[in-house]
């Protein structure tokens, strides 16, 4: 019998996720655990070895337990790296040459949820092809569970933070000894999540000095989880009482950083992936990926450096496959999700921070001087419920209507007017049970008239 997940679960291509104890309960996650299990043991054709990790959430120890059991009742061994970062347990399944990952974590979603996110021995997410590989072991029999004497072995691994600072700091254009010797002042707020485990020792390694909030891992979240600016007050008030040079807010689960200027203003999610650009051009000029929904500052970072630019569906495992494809230099998200290649292809606010903080050293400005000298731009970013119909009709109409000279497809409906500087992405989200309606324009008047006019195509229907 095939599995019909429970209402409210969400099942994208990187994993499943679902609120605790409602969707998401320990039946579902042993039977995503076995069936990525299974899925590897067909896939290698061995024994193979699975990385598990989870970030601070509170349900995450338990969830962490079943998916052990669930991965040794298949045959698989497991090495446990514990509470981290997402891009430290993706680092550490290359690096300890595993054949997949399970990493614990609902990411950016409210306190309430939790998720299962799955690799492939890449160190990168499922991409579509193998999620659906994987998907055909959840139905009833399909599972390859051992006997006793096959069931898998489990270790501990306290070593992958130590591992993934250790590849921040061998970065060629990272001047660990002239960081050191500048002592930036770093305001920190880690949300109680994974990146207290790794942004704190990096920064410190980086010679600076950090100011804390919010540095206890205990999963109970004292802000809204995404780092976005209005979430961020507490933070800019600190760096105004601190005097530090910039402020730094991290997601959950550690693999998107924000930036806060000197004054306290949070300069937006889109900047981290433009400035830490801007920097890897300067000493490796290559083309540049990121999403569709990513502000137009980083495609003016790829114009001065005079380097391709590409743009793919939203989601990590579709940027990093088109920046293989492209060959790309750096890309990542406008979420503050930064993936450079030379680390790994995931992102990484650890890379993140050490990227933005070498190109204050290198230019000697302050971040709301390099703020400045971007075009001033206005991305407005809007959801609704997700309706149960297809949303062809909707797409078409908005098209016919507003015919924009750029139309795109990859990813739901992105329109763009590049002599007029705006742009529409409208889609929906493979991690929430809505639509996200995403507009850029040098005007905030201008983009919100186009979010305005998806909410009244919605409304016709």
């Amino acid at each position: 019998m095939s599995f019909q997940p429970p209402a409210g679960l969400m099942v994208s291509v990187s994993g499943v996720r679902g609120r605790v104890g409602e969707s998401l309960t320990p039946n579902v996650v042993a039977r995503f655990a076995a069936a990525f299990g299974s899925y590897l043991s067909e896939t290698t054709g061995k024994r193979p070895l699975c990385v598990v990790a989870r970030d601070s959430r509170t349900s995450g120890p338990m969830f962490v337990r079943v998916v052990t059991g669930a991965l040794q009742a298949v045959g698989c061994d497991v090495v446990d790296v514990g509470l981290v970062p997402t891009p430290t347990a993706l680092l550490a399944v290359e690096q300890l040459g595993a054949a997949g990952g399970i990493i614990v974590t609902a990411s950016h979603n409210p306190v309430e949820w939790n998720a299962l996110k799955l690799a492939s021995g890449s160190g990168m997410f499922l991409d579509g092809e193998e999620s659906r590989a994987m998907r055909a072991f959840l139905d009833d029999g399909a599972q390859r569970w051992a006997g006793w004497d096959g069931i898998g072995a489990v270790r501990t691994d306290d070593g992958a933070v130590e591992r993934h600072i250790a590849a921040v700091l061998d970065l060629p254009f990272v001047d660990v000894d002239r960081l050191r010797a500048r002592r930036f002042k770093v305001a920190l707020d880690a949300i109680r999540g994974a990146g207290v485990m790794l942004l704190p020792p990096l920064l410190e390694a980086l010679g600076c000095e950090v100011v804390g909030l919010n540095m206890e891992p205990d999963g109970r979240f004292p802000r809204a989880p995404e780092p976005v600016a209005e979430n961020l007050g507490e933070l800019g008030a600190l760096v105004r009482e601190s005097g530090a040079d910039l402020g730094l807010a991290t997601d959950p689960d550690g693999d998107r950083l924000s930036l806060v200027d000197g004054s306290g203003r949070a300069v937006g999610e889109d900047f981290t992936l433009a400035l830490a650009a801007a920097l890897v051009l300067r000493h490796r000029p290559g083309p540049v990926v990121t999403n569709l929904s990513t502000s137009q500052v980083v495609a003016d970072a790829a114009r001065a450096a005079g380097v391709p630019f590409e743009r793919a569906p939203v989601g990590e495992i579709n940027v990093a496959r088109r920046m293989q494809s492209a060959g790309a230099v750096v890309g990542g998200e406008g979420n503050g999700g930064v993936i450079l290649p030379d680390v790994h292809l995931t992102r990484d606010a650890g890379v993140a921070a050490a990227l933005v903080l070498q190109l204050l050293l290198e230019t000697g400005e302050p971040l709301e001087r390099l703020v400045a000298a971007h075009r001033d731009y206005r991305i407005l970013k809007d959801k609704v419920p997700r309706p149960d119909a297809p949303l062809d009709v909707v797409y078409r109409q908005l098209e016919d209507e507003l015919g924009a000279p750029v139309t795109d497809h990859q990813d739901g409906l992105w329109l763009s007017w590049p002599e007029e500087r705006r742009w529409l992405h409208f889609r929906p989200s493979g991690t929430e049970p809505i639509l996200r309606m995403i507009a850029e324009a040098p005007d905030e008047a201008e983009a919100r008239a186009l979010i305005d006019r998806v909410r009244v195509a919605l409304d016709a229907r």
